[in-house]
């Protein structure tokens, strides 16, 4: 669709930064509503909207880690990816765990059905760089990498998850992956050289397996401070949802470890089902935790937590196991003290594990820590942060926003025509990472977002066009 058609309208809009499955559902549960709504520019870095990054894969041996009954990117309409895919001639239960590239399939199918108005949205692939507040227009000017600029009654940061953080002891390129999840950027592997990959949690899970099969001899290092591994999937039957009351006000840390364990028990030692039923209530408990407690929660308990609340599917744990089993995949607990070049093609890692000290030889070394919690690696959120148009969430974890995703600027105020969801939200609400969370998210911020279509905005986007100056 042309910037020429999007043009060619008068009702306010709406610019949505990002491509992933963020932008997505907002854009899917904003144009899915009845009567009147505002134009959509949605704005991609990388051209994948729909996809994202995060499916974007092609490696089949990538899947969801949460089962397809849980994954519908529609709020009101569970089976809905589920009868997506039957329509694609796929036998699918809602107990299947999918190909991540398949999901990303389902995201661009969902953007385009519900894009079905003409000069309703404008995709466009741009790197957002700054925000203005335009006073005059009550909006704000997006300026991109490229020079272009362009002017919208609100916006919506739907940036998913950030690049990984910088490693403080990184080696020179090319024999580093600074970002694995970067279109390309393990293109370069293409030898047989042994791999240390800095982390254990999911992002390594995917890449010990597309390592590994790409080279039938490569070895795969995986190390991080604690060894832990992502837990799988109860396997079919599922276990029922624990019965929990909630535990009584005030509450503290040590309280509610006590009740997780607690409860844990009364449910004859089961915590798949713990874990479930508990999770609605995440955001929450992190509310009602102290600042101190939450601190301590990060600190002691959340990798703990982490591997046990996402947890990868029993195909991708036997692989891990089998890898594991035939000696092509070593877990290390413990920590890189230096690492030097000590060849063409070999890197020497000083790694201390349980007091000792041992080097280790690899040919490429791979930052999979995950997604940075902080806005410092995302140009565009550590800018806003800069400016004072929005700070820090709580702990420094995301973007600091209201309940309903209304970022917040420095001095605590809510914006009324800027939002963000998802991973930018950590501080504010804890887990909302994975589909189901941001699927609400984005069906509520798509009621907000509505407003916009109504007569009292409509003079002001007059002088909003997504227009380059």
């Amino acid at each position: 669709m042309s910037d020429r058609a999007a043009r060619s309208q008068n009702s306010p809009l709406v610019a949505v930064v990002g491509g992933g499955a963020s932008a997505t559902l907002v854009a899917a549960h904003l144009l899915r509503r009845a009567g009147p709504v505002p134009r959509l520019l949605l704005i991609d870095r990388c051209g994948l909207h729909g996809r994202g990054q995060a499916y974007s894969t092609e490696d089949p041996n990538h899947l969801l880690n949460v089962r397809a009954m849980n994954m519908s990117g529609v709020q009101d309409d569970p089976r809905h990816l589920v009868h997506w895919a039957r329509s694609q001639g796929l036998e699918v239960s809602g107990d299947d765990f999918l190909p991540r590239t398949l999901y990303g399939r389902y995201l661009r199918d969902l953007l385009d059905t519900t894009a079905g108005r003409p000069g309703q949205v404008t995709e466009l692939t741009g790197t957002v760089v700054s925000l203005v507040a335009e006073p005059s227009a009550a909006g704000w000017r997006l300026g991109l990498a490229d020079g272009t600029s362009y002017r919208a009654d609100a916006v919506v940061l739907a940036v998913g998850n950030q690049a990984p953080r910088r490693l403080p002891w990184e080696p020179p390129r090319p024999r580093y992956i600074a970002d694995p999840w970067r279109r390309g950027a393990l293109d370069g592997i293409d030898d047989g050289e042994p791999v240390l990959i800095v982390g254990t949690g999911l992002t390594m899970v995917d890449l010990a397996i597309s390592l590994t099969g790409r080279h039938p001899d490569r070895v795969v290092y995986a190390l991080s401070r604690h060894g832990l591994l992502p837990r799988p999937h109860h396997p079919p039957p599922r276990p029922p949802e624990a019965r929990i009351v909630l535990p009584a006000e005030p509450l503290t840390l040590r309280e509610l470890l006590r009740w997780a364990r607690l409860t844990v028990a009364a449910n004859g030692g089961e915590w798949h089902g713990f874990v479930d039923a508990v999770r609605p209530h995440v955001p929450a408990l992190w509310q009602r935790l102290s600042e101190a407690d939450r601190r301590r929660f990060l600190t002691l308990v959340a990798r703990h937590w982490e591997v046990h609340r996402h947890r990868i599917p029993p195909a991708s744990a036997s692989r891990i196991d089998a890898l594991r089993a035939a000696g092509r995949l070593h877990i290390l607990r413990g920590g890189i003290d230096d690492i030097r070049a000590v060849a063409e093609r070999r890197l020497s890692v000083r790694v201390r594990s349980g007091g000792k000290i041992s080097n280790l030889e690899v040919g490429w070394l791979i930052n999979g820590t995950g997604p940075a919690a902080t806005p410092g690696t995302d140009m565009l959120l550590s800018s806003l942060v800069t400016a004072g148009i929005a700070r820090p969430g709580p702990l420094g974890l995301g973007l600091d926003a209201d309940p309903d995703g209304a970022v917040r600027d420095a001095a605590g105020r809510p914006h009324e025509n800027l939002f963000t969801l998802g991973p930018p939200l950590r501080g504010v609400r804890y887990e909302t990472t994975a589909i189901p969370e941001i699927r609400a998210q984005a069906a509520a911020l798509a009621d907000r977002l509505i407003l916009f279509s109504r007569p009292d905005h409509r003079e002001r986007s007059r002088q909003s066009q997504p227009t380059p100056f």
